[in-house]
């Protein structure tokens, strides 16, 4: 029995101890879920830490801004997944069940609140710019982030940093602060095209416009969307503008680009003037009095600040060393091109206008009348690339001139790369319109500086029909007027069969180079894969010089035995140094100062020297002066890439 009695007492505490430890389990278990559906909970009443700290709003009154995630330009999924790009400092969002009924019926429309200060009945007051930045900062992507660099091609977040109304260091002339301009100046409407730009660079633009600019004289600031996407383009913006006075938003039902977009703001505009900017600009104190007494002295003029640069990175302000002109080269490429002796020569250069062959788009002034009677911007262009060279070489053509002025400037951000992609041939078109339309004869030197645009060309058959009467219809000048009386400065390449087109080296299979981001100034030539594009297109002329470049303003040339490439002489004759001599039948090319032919040299057979001068820029090698000999790295030829007809 006691046996028995020991055996039950085990079994009932073995069963005591299960029974705990299964409670044990419960209760755990209970607690676990608990905790986490409270943590659940905490998780959906708050929102993450920002991802970019704003400065808290004081005094501002309640905002709401209703964002429809029908809008096809936002495309938000039906979770709260998007929201997560909305995640700023003192902002709610709550789902909105506004105009419906049923709320699940308006899974995707959020309700973003901007607390404020005074909490009583009165109606809100106007939105502050504070209030309508942070709103307008709620970008969505769907569920893929871009970062502000990837998206506008500079560093957005730099520039949400800076205030909308900063002012620009003094960069003008001494004496421009003296100018007295006339009391009648004309009214000037300006015309900020954009397509998804960001909050701050288009804000700043239309806030700098209107705190510099005298109000007798800015008839109104348009603002033409050019269709864009983005969230905050939209009603935000919209919002925003009726508080600002003086400014109108006008939207594109179509994407127009640049010339389009620019043309239907100018037909909108009420101003005798129309001054088109680009919408990431700051305007320096006194820019537009500059501008307007210039177009009122002659309707028939055209006229550009001195364009400074904002440093896409830092955001840096850098002015331009006066003075500077617009050019553009043979592969039609806009550059302005500065030229700091011309004001050492003459000290009262410094507040003269100076004659432009081309002027940017950045800031171009007009007179409303001349602008549409001269043909407005051509609609053929598309999207965007080269229309300010075509309308520089159709105003100078017919009737009108262009110049800069030194006494205004505008800072201009540049980008580290286009924000928008499109496609190369695009560009390619709209340069084929300019060469058929205006350049006449002297298209062939483009198309063979350019061998996409020529075999776009052979393919296609572009509709220049009308622009062609208008050209006739305006009595417009030739392109040789243009270059002999407007841009005499711009070298006429000859282009004579085997002593022009790429210079090929039989030794190697590769073709003499010039590493692009050199300069003007010129720097060591070496030998690269042959492009076949035509941007290592050279041309030994008559006076014995081998041209190189789209430009023709460089010349190869010798220092010591380092084959570069330093300026062509403006004047002739030349001189012997840059001087140099094909011979067809060995295809040695001979400088005549030393009587040394050149050469290819691999980086093995450098000197150490010489090595350090080449490496960096090429792997094939370097060009060097070496005795003539028969090798086969001494021997060359002229491949012309195109030949088109009437060449």
């Amino acid at each position: 029995m006691r046996l028995w009695g020991r055996a039950t007492a085990v079994r009932r505490k073995m069963l005591c101890l299960w029974l705990l430890l299964l409670g044990f389990t419960l209760v755990t278990l209970a607690l676990s879920d608990l905790f986490n559906n409270r943590r659940w909970d905490h998780s959906h009443q708050r929102p993450a830490p920002p991802r970019r700290p704003l400065q808290r709003i004081h005094n501002a009154p309640d905002l709401e801004v209703f964002v429809d995630s029908r809008d096809p330009a936002l495309e938000l999924g039906v979770d709260l997944a998007p929201l997560k790009s909305l995640q700023e400092d003192q902002l709610l969002f709550v789902p909105s069940a506004q105009g419906t009924k049923n709320p699940a019926q308006r899974k995707g429309s959020y309700k973003v609140l901007l607390p404020g200060a005074n909490k009583d009945s009165n109606p809100p007051a106007p939105p502050t710019q504070g209030e309508m930045g942070k709103v307008a900062r709620l970008q969505f992507e769907g569920d893929v982030e871009f970062s502000a660099f990837q998206k506008y091609g500079f560093n957005e977040v730099v520039s949400e940093r800076i205030s909308l109304h900063r002012r620009l260091p003094e960069a003008r002339h001494p004496e421009c602060l003296g100018e007295q301009y006339s009391e009648s100046l004309p009214s000037a409407s300006v015309v900020i095209c954009f397509h998804d730009e960001a909050w701050s660079t288009l804000l700043r633009t239309v806030h700098s416009v209107l705190d510099t600019a005298p109000k007798q004289y800015l008839q109104e600031v348009l603002l033409v969307d050019d269709l864009s996407h983005h969230g905050h383009m939209k009603s935000v913006l919209s919002e925003y503008v009726s508080h600002l006075e003086g400014v109108r938003l006008i939207r594109s039902t179509k994407r127009l680009g640049v010339g389009g977009c620019r043309t239907l703001g100018a037909a909108r505009a009420a101003g005798e003037v129309l001054v088109f900017m680009d919408s990431h600009c700051e305007c320096q104190k006194g820019w537009l009095e500059p501008l307007l007494e210039r177009v009122a002295q002659d309707r028939t003029r055209v006229v550009s600040p001195i364009m400074d640069a904002i440093d896409w990175q830092t955001f840096q302000y850098n002015a331009t060393r006066w003075p500077v002109r617009g050019v553009f080269d043979w592969r039609l490429d806009f550059h302005w091109e500065s030229n700091p002796q011309l004001q050492d020569k003459d000290p009262d250069s410094a507040v003269r206008p100076v004659q432009s062959p081309a002027l940017g788009g950045g800031v171009v002034a007009v007179d409303r009348h001349f602008f549409q009677s001269v043909g407005a911007y051509d609609p053929g262009m598309l999207l965007w690339g080269v229309e300010q060279i075509e309308l520089s070489i159709r105003v100078w053509s017919c009737g009108g001139t262009m110049e800069v002025v030194p006494c205004s400037r505008v800072a201009h951000l540049d980008h580290h790369h286009l924000p928008y992609r499109f496609p190369e041939e695009q560009l390619q078109r709209n340069k084929i319109r300019i060469a058929d339309i205006w350049m006449d004869a002297y298209r062939k030197i483009f198309y063979r500086r350019d061998t996409l645009a020529h075999f776009i060309r052979q393919s296609e058959n572009p509709n220049i029909t009308e622009r062609l009467w208008l050209k006739r219809s305006l009595g417009c000048r030739n392109f040789h007027w243009y270059l002999m009386t407007v841009y005499p400065q711009l070298y006429i390449p000859q282009d004579r069969p085997m002593l022009s087109g790429e210079l090929y080296n039989v030794g190697t299979g590769s073709c003499a180079d010039y590493p692009r981001g050199l300069g003007p100034k010129g720097g060591a030539m070496n030998a690269a894969l042959c492009s076949g594009t035509g941007s290592q297109h050279c041309d030994l002329n008559s006076e014995f010089e081998v041209r190189w470049g789209p430009m023709g303003a460089l010349c190869l040339d010798a220092s010591g035995e380092r084959v570069i490439l330093s300026p062509c002489p403006r004047h002739r004759p030349t001189t012997s140094r840059l001087q140099w001599k094909f011979i067809k039948l060995s295809g040695q090319l001979v400088h005549q100062q030393s009587q040394l032919c050149l050469e290819v040299v691999k980086e093995g057979a450098l000197t150490q020297s010489s090595l350090r001068e080449v490496n960096g820029h090429s792997k094939t090698g370097g060009l060097f002066l070496r005795p003539c000999t028969h090798h086969p790295r001494q021997q060359w030829h002229f491949e012309q890439l195109v030949a088109p007809k009437g060449a």
